[in-house]
Parts: C-alpha cells; structure tokens; sequence
C-alpha cells in the first residue's frame, strides 16, 4: 500500500475508509471488516454522529488481534461550534472518549466556518459565528497546543482554499499537515493541488467517487453522475476493474491520499484493490480532460442569506 510521508517518519496509508454518511450500525460493521480486509487508514468526525460506533469496531479488532492500534491510522475532525479555543481540547476529548482512544493520528479543522456553540447545523444567520469574531489562527492555536500536549501526533484542516491555508501558515507556528477536500475528476483543483505539493501540504480526496449517495436536498437536478462517465467506464473496462476502482487509482496517482466511503463488504474490499490498478500515462491524460470544476458538496448551507460567509470566500473561485 502506498503511504504518505510525514516529516517525523510517520505513514499514512493513501486509501482509507471513510465514514461520513454511514449510519452508526453499518460504520461499525464496515470498520470490523475494512480492518479484516487490510484497511489501516480509518476517516472518522465527531458531525458523523457514528463515532462511539467506530470506537466500539476498533477496541473489538484490537482485543482479537486483527490488528494492533499503532498499526492503524486514524484521522478525525474538529465540527465548526467548537471553534473557540477553549471548546478545541474538550471536543478533542469527546471524540478520542468515542473511538476509545489515548490519542490521534491526524485531527483536522472541519471547515473554515465557525458556529455557536452547540450548533450542529445553522438554520438561521444568528446560529454563525464570523472569522473575525474567532480567528482561525486562533483555533489553529488551540489544535497546536493539542499536539504539543501528545494528543494528537498531526494536526491540519479541511476545505481550506489557497489564502485560508496561507493565512495559518504565516501566523501559525506548525504548518497545516494535511488538507482534506474534495477532489475528483470533475473537480480536479490543479491550482491547490500545486500549491500543496510547493508547502509540503499532503491532501487527501474526499468524494472521490462523486457522493452520488449524500441526501436529495443536496444535489442538484442535472448534476453529472461520475460513476456513470464513459471515459472512466472505457478505462475499466480495458483493465478488468470497476470505475470507483479507477477513480481510487486516479487519486492515488496524483500523489493524494482517498477516503471512498462504503458499508457494502464486497465494494469495500474492492476499493481497497485499487491499490493495485496500474493506470497508464494516456489513462491519466484521458482523466485530466474531465474537470468540469463542478462541485458536488458547494457549502451552501454555510452560505445562506445573513451568513457571515459567501461561496467567493469559502472557495475563492
């Protein structure tokens, strides 16, 4: 399995498993048979609400001996109400309580849109708490004291854009380790993708099979379906392999890590043999004409009427 190198010598596998979107019963179901099948790259965040479940799959494959805890990546993610410094280390706490860990391998900023506390999701402008208000080098502050305290061993962020991630870089005092978003070949982000690989900044791909599974009310009436595109189904086909197969490989080939999300056993030992799939250069010449810059997960909820945030800023396109 291919890994991404971190400057302390630690390796993160470049496929994991990702969880958002997995009902608690079926996360924990799909986490006992990903580490069964070899996973050792888990993506959890405390909004998945599937946590404690989570938990519940590793402490079990631990204590049967499918695999040891230091052999198994574990990333998990800061929600936006707990953006105030003084909410970062009890948020931290509660997630590690649900995995039932001592400490992580990877904690990430969700997003760079601060909430009230106690606010999961925000139904009204008043539920917002602005940038200026709690200053994201102020949260990132809070994560690099978790770090130094040995409760987590990498720190970094998600849908972070080119000046957000320039913006902690220059008042922060430990660089961003990692930035996780959304890529695929219709969102292929070629200009943060340079900028990541000139910072030393690893990404990893979510959504990289184009979240044809996330609610109806987020999803548009003409979207594109990735998993149907005939480029990609042409290039299966000439290598014996499924399309969600060549968009693993794809991202893998690009020098990113990718979380593909499934609860199904057979699907989730098959993206895992993504691993293997050799994509040719004409492969990738052929993926690379693809980019619609369509994004499937566009934050609107972060971006309604009254919000302190607008979709410029939180993508800067």
């Amino acid at each position: 399995m291919q890994s991404i190198s971190f400057r302390n010598g630690d390796e993160m596998p470049m496929i994991g498993l990702g969880t958002w979107k997995s009902p608690p019963n079926e996360a924990y179901e799909a986490v006992k048979v990903a580490l069964e099948a070899g996973y050792r790259h888990i993506d959890c965040a405390a909004i998945y609400g599937n946590e404690a479940e989570v938990g519940d799959a590793l402490t079990e494959s631990f204590e049967h001996g499918v695999v040891d805890r230091d052999d198994v990546w574990i990333t998990s993610k800061l929600w936006n109400d707990a953006h105030a410094p003084e909410h970062v280390r009890p948020a931290l706490q509660e997630t590690l309580d649900d995995l039932q860990l001592n400490i992580l391998d990877l904690y990430l900023v969700h997003w760079p849109v601060a909430l009230e506390r106690g606010i999961e999701y925000p139904e009204s402008p008043e539920d917002f708490v602005s940038l200026e208000e709690v200053p994201l080098a102020e949260t990132w502050a809070a994560m690099e004291e978790l770090k130094a305290d040995g409760l987590v061993r990498h720190i970094g962020v998600s849908n972070f854009n080119i000046p957000k991630l320039q913006r902690i870089m220059d008042e922060g005092e430990v660089a961003p380790e990692m930035n996780q978003i959304e890529l695929h070949p219709y969102l292929q982000q070629p200009e943060l993708l340079t900028f990541a690989e000139e910072q030393s900044i690893p990404l990893t791909a979510y959504s990289p099979l184009g979240s044809y599974d996330r609610p109806d009310e987020m999803k548009a009436d003409d979207e594109p379906v990735l998993l149907e595109d005939s480029t990609i189904a042409e290039i299966a086909d000439r290598h014996d392999a499924s399309p969600a197969q060549v968009l693993i490989s794809w991202a893998v080939h690009r020098g990113t890590a990718v979380i593909p999300k499934s609860t199904t056993p057979a699907h989730i030992r098959e993206n895992l043999a993504a691993a293997d799939l050799d994509l040719t250069e004409d492969d990738m010449d052929a993926i690379a004409s693809l980019n619609k810059s369509r994004r499937y997960l566009q934050g609107g909820l972060w971006t309604m009427e009254g919000s302190p945030y607008t979709q410029s800023g939180l993508w800067e396109e």
